[in-house]
Formats: C-alpha cells, structure tokens, sequence
C-alpha cells in the first residue's frame, strides 16, 4: 500500500501565503513509485501523522532571494553552502544563461568560455559573477569569480560546488574539461589555496590533483578536507585542508578506485565495485562517518574516516539516467542526526532517510516552475536555523529558500 502526502499551504504572515511542496508518494519498500495511482494526492497536515516525527517540515518563501542588483541573472546553480553567519553562498554557471536573457552582458571570456555580445542586443540582462552570497533577508553582500586579472590562476570551464568552511574561507570546483584543481578563497574573491591544476590530472590515483570534482567539505575536527571526485576520476581524496597536502584516498568499498566505466545502471545486476560518475555528493556526520553518494547508481556507501568501509543501501533503484543520490545533508536542529537528507534531481524530490539504514521514511517535492516545485534540483543546504535553500542546474537558473515550520 503506498503513502503519499498532498499539497497544503498555510499563512506565515498577514500579507505573505507560502506553500508547502507536496510529498511524492513512496511505495512499501521506500521507493519512489511511477504509477498513477501512487502519485495521487490527498490533502494532509504539514504537522500531521503523515510526517514522521521528527523529520524537518518546510514552506516556500517565494519573495525570496531579492530582486538581485546591477540587472543580474544567475545560470545553473552548481552548488550551495551556508556560512556560520547563516549567509548563502552558490556558485553558478554564467555562461549557461540563454542569449535571449544575456542581452545587456557585454562579451567576455573565461578560460575556454565565451559569452555575451558587443555591441549588447538588449536591456535584459547581466549575467551575474559566478559566486554570490546573500544574506538572510536575501540581499546579495559578495559577489566575485573568473580568471585571475594578475593570472595567478585560471578559473572553471564548468562551475561545480562551493563549500564554505567553520573558519569561512570558501572551496570551489569545477567540471568542466581540464578543471582538475580546487581552490580556497577569502569571503572577498583573494585566493588562498589551489589544490592541482588546468588539465594535470593523471587518474584516480593522482594525489596531485582532481578531476572534475563535484564537491567537498572540510571536517573541522581535524582540518582535512573531503573531496567526492567526481566527473573525471571515482573515487574520495582527503588532503590538509591548510597546505593542500595529499592525506589519503579511496574508490566504492574502500578499495583503490579503478578508472573502467561499469557501463549504465541495472538494478537487478550486482551491485558495481566500481563508483560510477558522478560521484556526486558528501557529507560528514558528528559521529565521524563518511557519506558518499555514487549518483548514478543511486547508491550512498558509509565509511569511517580513513576510508574504512561501513554499509551502503540504494535509493529509489528504479531511477535511470543521472540517479537519485545528488547529495548529502544534515539537519543542524536533529542533534542527533537520526536522518540525512538528499536532493534528487532526477526526480525532483527531497528524501529523509534514516541515517542508520539510509531508508527512505519520507520525500517531499514535485516538477515544475512554481515557486516550492524543482526544476533539475541539484544542491542544498541548512543554515542555523533549519532553514532550507536549494539551488536547480540545467533548465532551473534558480534558488529557492524553504522555511522550517517546525523544530526538534
């Protein structure tokens, strides 16, 4: 028998109506149903039964972010972080904005990306700097990214996350061809650090440098930056997060990782001991396990810190093409950390998962482009408060800010 959980509303203030998305219909196993009957709706209460206690509840605030200054339109949003001062980091893809919507964006170039006209073809609109940061009201308070003006480095071909550490200095990557470094800047745009180089990379067993990382964090209890690496390479490469020095590394299983494509996803195959690309997403908990998600297999493996292997489990094995596991997030107000939460843009939903079994208990999410629907959602991040913020690559060009109705 499958649960599904409708759409309901509720006002958060006289003069702002927010909509809570609706949950997507999961079947007894916990996985995400195609038919038509599993997708239908019923109306349910946002602090109902329906809901698993303890599991994080949201609205959309679709006021949220403010109209951005300077004629600015942001691309595919390729990562997201939230800082110690609840400020939004994203980093997005400038170049992906339409020609149509890039008509006041002078030409320019970064690395092997060329965009915008000369002379400019409208009034609408400037593609914005590849790394913003908005406070919580929404207002953008940083905005920076590119080629170096001195040539100290060379950015992204293609954007790809953006991490923010405890000591605020923030982390990005890139995907595109030859981005085989990661780099560490101040809050204003000075770098710090590059890990790697433009098109150095020798394999997964390089401990010089990425390939095409998707994203990282850095463990505050020991100063080592995690990194799920990624679209070229397949495997978890750890270096010192103050002096970019090599630490450790591992593929699926805790296994030296191997560059052979297992080919497409099957569910009724053996699992792979291979990650397949992307891998995707990351995230550390309080009690110093591992999480790393091999998204097109659909699958999070669990490790202890020195690559150690714990257990994996597959989400939603029904879900083809770029897979169900984008990423990985803990809620700041479980303290417990009983449930991780996952972004799957695939099928346009956020999984809560028991984090001791990595089974689904309860998703929420649908297509679309009103405000609370997802569009290719990609990233996603908590701040302080529980707050939720997700960020929607390819078509979506959006950030969307989620308000937590109820607390632990």
């Amino acid at each position: 028998m499958s649960r599904s959980y409708g759409l309901i509303c509720t006002v958060l203030a006289t003069s702002l109506v927010i909509f809570v998305a609706s949950a997507c219909a999961m079947d007894d196993a916990g996985t995400a149903s195609s038919s038509a009957e599993s997708m239908a709706r019923v109306p349910a209460d946002a602090s109902g039964p329906g809901v698993p206690d303890g599991v994080a509840q949201f609205a959309v605030d679709p006021f949220w972010p403010k109209p951005l200054p300077n004629n600015w339109i942001t691309g595919q949003i390729a990562g997201t972080s939230v800082d110690s001062n609840d400020n939004l980091w994203i980093i997005h893809r400038p170049w992906t904005v339409q020609a149509t919507n890039a008509g006041s964006t002078m030409a320019q170039t970064t690395r092997d990306r060329t965009w915008g006209s000369d002379p400019v073809q409208s009034a609408c609109c400037t593609t914005a700097p590849a790394v913003l940061a908005f406070d919580p009201e929404g207002n953008v308070i940083q905005a920076w990214g590119g080629d170096s003006p001195t040539g100290e480095y060379q950015w992204f071909n293609s954007e790809h996350g953006i991490h923010v550490d405890y000591q605020g200095f923030v982390w990005v990557a890139g995907n595109g061809g030859g981005d085989d470094h990661i780099m560490k800047f101040t809050q204003d745009g000075e770098l710090v650090l590059m890990i790697g180089g433009v098109g150095v990379s020798e394999g997964s067993n390089d401990t010089n440098s990425v390939r095409r990382a998707a994203t990282m964090e850095v463990d505050p209890t020991t100063d080592e930056l995690y990194v799920a690496d990624g679209y070229g390479n397949r495997r978890l490469i750890v270096f010192d997060a103050n002096t970019g020095e090599y630490l450790r590394h591992w593929g699926a299983y805790g296994e030296p990782p191997v560059d052979e494509d297992p080919g497409p996803w099957d569910p009724d195959a053996p699992p792979s001991r291979t990650w397949r690309t992307p891998v995707h997403g990351l995230a550390i908990s309080n009690d110093g396990r591992v999480y790393v998600s091999d998204r097109p297999s659909n699958r999070f493996q669990v490790f202890e810190k020195d690559g150690t292997f714990i257990m994996e489990n597959v989400l939603a094995p029904q879900t083809y093409g770029p897979g169900s596991t984008w990423g990985a997030e803990f809620d700041p107000l479980d303290t417990e950390q009983r449930f991780l939460y996952v972004p799957d843009g695939t099928n346009n939903v956020v999984w809560t998962l028991d984090r001791a079994t990595l089974e689904p208990v309860y998703s929420w999410g649908t297509g679309g482009h009103q405000a609370g629907n997802f569009d290719w959602l990609h990233y996603m991040a908590f701040d302080s408060q529980g707050n939720l913020y997700t960020g929607e690559v390819q078509t979506g060009h959006r950030i969307q800010k989620f308000v937590r109705l109820n607390g632990n």
